[in-house]
């Protein structure tokens, strides 16, 4: 099943990174509504990308999540507020002690209405004090990653390292 073919009107998508993407992964499996959730990489220049490229820093992808949820159970907004909530939005290229480009914090909207609810939240935490890092970037293609990092957490019956629920909503 590709998550190209399953957004409509009965399931929606939603791209987010927030530094690695197994703690994101993690937290967003683990929403209402949520159907599923993709490790992968968005927001680079290289076509089918594999874990090792990204790394490079060379290629633009930031480390990244796909989305799928039912929006007659979430939309948009709460999981981008989840999301924001689940990693620390204020650091630039890094998420705790992973740092380059690659963990960059971004929203990579798929239409005006995901980007116009991302500038709102931002703007929000923004007056809240906070300096928020956090990039909103148009979406590119989200290519799904090596199958040793899906579900990672839950395979390895571990909590994520990097990430940490933080109400700022």
């Amino acid at each position: 099943m590709k998550f190209e073919d399953l957004d409509s009107e009965k399931l929606k998508r939603a791209i987010f990174a927030g530094g690695c993407f197994w703690g994101v992964e993690y937290y967003l499996q683990k929403a209402q509504g949520v159907i599923l959730v993709s490790s992968g990489y968005s927001g680079g220049n290289k076509d089918y990308p594999t874990y090792k490229d990204i790394c490079s820093g060379k290629t633009g992808h930031a480390e990244a999540v796909e989305v799928v949820y039912d929006p007659k159970k979430t939309d948009f907004e709460k999981l981008t507020k989840l999301f924001l909530e689940i990693h620390d939005p204020t650091q630039v290229d890094r998420q705790g002690p992973d740092k380059g480009n690659q963990y960059r914090s971004a929203i990579f909207y798929l239409n005006d209405k995901q980007k116009q609810t991302a500038e709102k939240l931002i703007k929000i935490l923004e007056a809240k004090g906070l300096k928020i890092a956090t990039k909103i970037e148009p979406s590119t293609r989200f290519w799904t990653a090596e199958d040793y990092h899906q579900d990672y957490y839950k395979r390895k019956k571990k909590l994520p390292y990097c990430h940490a629920y933080k109400k700022r909503f």
